[in-house]
């Protein structure tokens, strides 16, 4: 599957979190922010613009959907022939872009939904040049600060990442995605957060990214999908901090909404137990999970607790048998 699909399977449940965030921060800080007069043409061109963006990002989605159930039936087109389809659908919508900024060069939001357009699509470095002029437009505007952030994880250097994330918690500290886009960077780059921050070793990167995790998902504390991020972590951090990654997996359980979700979480739960010596607290979890899905993980978490009774009982065997006048007989 090309670069292209790939990535326009992502782009196709991404979302820009500008206009949300214009209307929390009215509505729960009482930061002043510019809201665009919906009446205005220009506006109303610029929405059109971002609903022609949705609709072809759906439609090649239910393109690719198609083809898939099409090929398993040896029917579909080739890769490359869908991917020329797509282009083509895409084509569209640049040039309505072009078409927007050629008569309207001064609206920075539109140069960030451009941008937003052409990284999804492998445009990096056009992507860059509209993150840009959308800063140079409007300069406190923290979604093109965390948008052009986002295309430098793809093309280095990674400081810029460091610096652009926190500019964009400097201008908008409450919204979520931006603590956890730098909370992911600072787990991944350690070497690099080492020497961004100046820290002498791993342990306090470890804790700025958990930390940052944290702040994310006090101001999103219903997120499953980041409460999982922030616990999967654990599991990269040496030495283990197994309190902290069963608060944080116990705390996954608690806002857990189906039940495979809760009998995920109890397979971790049941993971860091073991790794931890409370075997009969694991095997409490691992007897909670019953979906066919995760039976292979299931089975090796058995199978580490079957290596420690046999493991145990060897021992006893053994003191029994080396101790005068026991009954190991």
């Amino acid at each position: 599957m090309t670069n292209l699909i790939i990535g326009l399977l992502g782009a196709a449940l991404a979302t820009n979190p500008a206009a949300a965030t214009s209307n929390l921060l009215q509505q729960t800080t009482g930061i002043t922010v510019n809201i665009p007069n919906p009446n205005n043409p220009v506006e109303q061109e610029y929405d059109k613009l971002l609903d022609d963006d949705d609709t072809a990002l759906a439609a090649i989605d239910q393109m690719m959907r198609d083809n898939e159930a099409a090929t398993a039936k040896g029917a579909g087109v080739s890769n490359e022939t869908l991917e020329g389809r797509i282009e083509a659908r895409l084509a569209v919508v640049r040039k309505e872009y072009e078409s927007f900024l050629q008569r309207h060069p001064d609206h920075a939001r539109a140069h960030i939904a451009f941008g937003s357009f052409l990284n999804d699509t492998k445009d990096e470095d056009a992507a860059r040049v509209e993150y840009q002029k959308a800063l140079a437009l409007d300069p406190k505007n923290p979604a093109a600060w965390n948008d052009l952030a986002n295309v430098y994880s793809h093309t280095g250097p990674v400081s810029n990442m460091f610096i652009f994330y926190g500019k964009a918690i400097e201008l908008d500290p409450h919204e979520p995605v931006y603590y956890e886009n730098l909370a992911t960077v600072v787990y991944l780059y350690r070497v690099d957060a080492r020497e961004f921050y100046h820290f002498a070793d791993d342990k306090p990167v470890f804790d700025k990214a958990m930390h940052l995790y944290e702040q994310a998902l006090a101001l999103d504390p219903t997120n499953f999908a980041l409460a999982t991020e922030l616990a999967q972590s654990y599991y990269g951090i040496k030495p283990i901090r197994t309190d902290d990654a069963l608060n944080a997996w116990t705390n996954c359980l608690k806002i857990a909404t189906t039940e495979i979700e809760r009998q995920g979480v109890y397979i971790h739960l049941a993971r860091f137990k073991v790794n931890a010596g409370r075997f009969a607290e694991a095997r409490e979890d691992v007897a909670r999970v019953t979906d066919p899905a995760l039976d292979d993980l299931k089975s090796r978490i058995l199978h580490n607790l079957a290596l420690h009774d046999y493991s145990a009982a060897t021992n006893t065997l053994f003191l029994r048998a080396s101790c005068p006048g026991g009954r190991g007989s």
